[in-house]
């Protein structure tokens, strides 16, 4: 469910294929790095939750995925991972909507997440598992769920190492359903490459002026690294996941911050988040999209 604040990325994903090995591993690390900062806090949990109920490009790019991944484990059961769980935003709506369908495990890198996604139960719910890993390094037996989440996870670690991870702990036949931010839609390149830019050298200059820090503007740099849907098939197959569905989701026609004023005037998103998928023309304007695969079968 990590994404973040997913308008806040400000980085445009460069292919590490094209780079040296030195240079991939800075990168990866720098990377992490800006991971690690962003939700390492109590408070930095408790803004990202409130952002993903709100009314800003955060919650609608929320409720849209929330759709999406709802239809895709429509009469799915059994035991279910939320991998990069965050405060378990996903996993208290599993819970307030599929009761008794699901034994849940939520996991996450950030103890102050879970710490959050703790707060979220009550005594009233079945026993939930909580556990502070890595995608990369996952403390499950193999084979031990039916459905495993990747929701906005993948963008901030290594595909490569860790989708094989993600079909390790899955049964055969068991469904994997991934999230992207989607690198090729007019709104993220335009935000990525055009918007955020523009604010941090606004902030630049700002501060040559002398204006207060908390008053200039900015955007903070957040390690995401987003892949075009085509190369993370190919990477879900090579981790022996089978991708039989894809769905563009969050689709808008217009770009920061024009978005803003758009959403005062409309806001059919929540009360109709179906109009917000699809897997048509329309899905190239989606901001981001969902595989959904199955492990082959031994």
């Amino acid at each position: 469910m990590r994404n973040p604040r997913p308008s806040s990325a400000g980085d445009v994903g460069v292919d590490t294929a094209t780079l040296g090995p030195r240079r991939r591993q800075l990168r990866r690390q720098l990377r992490d790095q800006a991971t690690h900062a962003q939700y390492r806090t109590p408070a930095s949990a408790s803004r990202y939750g409130d952002a993903y109920e709100g009314w800003g490009s955060v919650a609608r790019f929320n409720r849209s995925r929330r759709h999406a991944v709802d239809e895709a484990i429509l009469g799915s059961q059994g035991d279910l991972v939320d991998i990069g769980s965050g405060p378990g935003m996903f996993v208290r709506h599993l819970l307030d909507t599929r009761p008794g369908d699901f034994r849940i495990t939520a996991c996450d890198r950030s103890p102050a997440m879970i710490d959050a996604a703790a707060g979220r139960l009550t005594t009233a719910d079945p026993e939930v598992c909580l556990s502070v890993s890595r995608i990369e390094d996952l403390p499950f037996d193999d084979s031990s769920f039916d459905v495993a989440l990747a929701l906005g996870v993948l963008e901030y670690v290594d595909i490569a190492k860790a989708l094989p991870e993600v079909s390790r702990i899955v049964r055969p036949g068991g469904l994997v359903v991934a999230t992207m931010l989607n690198p090729a839609s007019p709104y993220r390149l335009f935000e990525w490459c055009i918007y955020w830019p523009a604010r941090r050298l606004a902030g630049r200059i700002e501060g040559l002026l002398g204006i207060q820090p908390n008053r200039r503007h900015g955007a903070r740099r957040s390690g995401i690294h987003a892949v075009r849907r085509g190369r993370l098939a190919r990477l879900m197959r090579a981790a022996g996941l089978t991708p039989y569905d894809v769905v563009a989701f969050d689709i808008t026609s217009t770009v920061p911050p024009l978005d803003k004023l758009v959403r005062r005037h409309s806001r059919r998103w929540r009360d109709h988040p179906e109009r917000t998928v699809s897997r048509g023309l329309r899905g190239r304007m989606g901001t981001g999209y969902l595989i959904a695969a199955r492990k082959v079968s031994c």
